[in-house]
């Protein structure tokens, strides 16, 4: 019988085998960090959105095919990595084929900045108002950074998915993970420091008031 303590992997098996009520306990259980990490890496909401519906559908498709070698969420990281390069792939395209077409002048949510767009989420209120008057700077240093940096904090910081997880989502070694947050976390000091935060920032990626 399925439950709040059922494992993803039992869940995706469940599911697998056409209970589709396993399904929607994956989807509640990860829809939001999964889509903040879309959200973070690509930059937009619109384009979010519809890379997140891709995630899912993808997990379903995927199905009969699915095997617990792996934890869920390494699965369905990697799938949702792969279609954000993918999306990023086709956008860089996109907007080579259009730099000469005229401007609407409406952003809608794309022109929304992340930091208005992600709430915070255990954080404790005597920090509210600093974060309130960071975030927006951080999301910002965080989109300067070389992409494969970024999905690593990204993934490390904001979904707190192990290096080990890290390393079978990217394809690389743990030590280039380890690597990649580190060169991360000077790039993010660097650039905070550009924009005049007061602060530092913490292992965990966190801003530190100095």
């Amino acid at each position: 019988m399925l439950g709040p303590e059922t494992s993803d992997e039992r869940l995706m098996l469940a599911f697998r085998a056409g209970d589709a009520r396993a399904f929607e306990v994956l989807v509640r259980r990860h829809r939001t960090p999964v889509f903040n990490f879309i959200l973070r890496f690509t930059g937009h909401r619109a384009r979010a959105e519809d890379v997140l519906q891709e995630t899912w559908l993808k997990v379903v498709r995927s199905a009969p095919e699915y095997e617990a070698k792996a934890k869920f969420t390494t699965w369905v990281y990697t799938i949702a990595r792969n279609l954000c390069v993918d999306s990023a792939r086709k956008e860089s395209y996109r907007q080579a084929a259009s730099l000469e077409a005229p401007t609407t002048g409406t952003e809608g949510d794309e022109g929304r900045p992340l930091g208005e767009a992600l709430p915070d989420e255990g954080v404790s209120p005597e920090r509210g108002a600093y974060n309130a008057r960071v975030r927006p700077l951080l999301e910002r240093a965080l989109a300067s950074l070389p992409e494969e940096q970024r999905e690593v904090f990204i993934l490390r910081e904001y979904s707190g998915i192990p290096f080990k997880e890290i390393a079978e989502v990217t394809a690389v070694s743990e030590n280039t993970v380890k690597s990649r947050m580190r060169y991360a976390l000077e790039g993010l000091r660097r650039r905070l420091a550009e924009l005049g935060v007061d602060g530092d920032l913490a292992e965990d990626g966190r801003t530190v008031a100095g």
